[in-house]
């Protein structure tokens, strides 16, 4: 069953705010699920399922979608939602022994009204704070007490901001490591007319040759069958061309060393039960993540990993974009 009509129309069922003044609207959204819905001034939008801590939407002033939804999503627990922005929490894929991606994302999150300061700058930003904490099944499987405060934000310009805190609140002394990924689907009109810019050169694992390790050419990446690979100690910087609509997609972060890009083409997209056989086309995964050199943290030490997504008009579409002015913010 299609989401994407639920989504576009919800009802709203309330609105609130916390001490730092933030407005947000909480909705009903599909099989009756809570979502926040953010709305800046000047007209951009983003929609936070509180399942998953799970973005879905991201919009921006003119109202086109710009994250990747898949038309057989289903949003109906404990079935993780496919497409938006998926948390992989404390584990990434099958980096582990728990299930893929972890748990993060198959939870129920609470709004946070009085959440720690943050160190960023609300001012002119629309934001809301979740928490997650781990519950007696949790630790069952992953047997440490954590607080993870994530913070989703709409930026002046229309950016994205996702702002991930977490804390080893264990009692027993003990430490404990973690990775992690904003799983990020982009939309983007055309798989084949797409190329990313950033990696070039640099190592990576790739999944569909157990985890080997092969250093990426000297070229841009471009797409023409299955990708599934972590780069590693990737710049801050990657930027995501898309020839078609005339769009750049750029990707920052900070605290997190590794990328992963993915995309499942023809054969995998006919397995998937919740993605449409077609819909490997208009998508494509660029993750900023930490996978390769797990983070451990210590009782009462806190992490941080922050990813901001933007878009800026591509001059792609004359064959010639300056990727140092993409990646250098130009």
């Amino acid at each position: 069953m299609s989401i994407e009509k639920n989504l576009s129309s919800p009802s709203v069922s309330a609105s609130g705010s916390n001490n730092n003044n933030s407005k947000y609207e909480l909705c009903k959204g599909f099989n009756g699920l809570d979502k926040v819905l953010l709305r800046h001034p000047r007209g951009s939008s983003a929609e936070v399922y509180l399942y998953g801590g799970h973005v879905t939407s991201w919009k921006n002033e003119r109202r086109e979608e710009l994250l990747f939804l898949s038309s057989k999503a289903t949003l109906k627990p404990p079935k993780a939602i496919r497409g938006g922005i998926p948390i992989c929490f404390p584990q990434f894929g099958s980096h582990g022994t728990l299930d893929q991606h972890g748990f993060a994302r198959n939870r129920f999150w609470i709004i946070d009204n009085d959440p720690h300061p943050f160190p960023t700058n609300t001012w002119n930003k629309a934001f809301v704070d979740l928490i997650l904490k781990p519950s007696e099944g949790d630790m069952k499987i992953w047997p440490h007490s954590f607080e993870f405060r994530l913070r989703v934000a709409l930026g002046p310009g229309g950016e994205l901001m996702l702002t991930s805190r977490i804390r080893n609140t264990n009692t027993d002394g003990k430490p404990f490591s973690f990775t992690f990924a904003y799983h990020t689907y982009f939309s983007v009109s055309d798989i084949s007319e797409v190329r990313v810019e950033g990696l070039e050169t640099l190592d990576y694992l790739d999944n569909l040759q157990k985890k080997e390790r092969f250093t990426e050419q000297g070229d841009a990446l471009t797409f023409e069958s299955e990708v599934d690979k972590i780069y590693l100690s990737t710049p801050t910087k990657i930027a995501i061309l898309d020839h078609e609509k005339k769009r750049t997609f750029e990707l920052r972060k900070d605290g997190l060393p590794d990328a992963v890009v993915w995309n499942p083409w023809e054969k995998k997209a006919k397995a998937m039960a919740d993605f449409g056989d077609d819909e490997y086309k208009h998508m494509l995964c660029v993750e900023a993540a930490a996978i390769e050199m797990p983070i451990t943290l210590k009782p009462g030490e806190e992490w941080k990993g922050r990813l901001e997504l933007s878009t800026v008009p591509s001059s792609y579409c004359s064959g010639q974009l300056d990727p140092q002015k993409v990646l250098g913010g130009i």
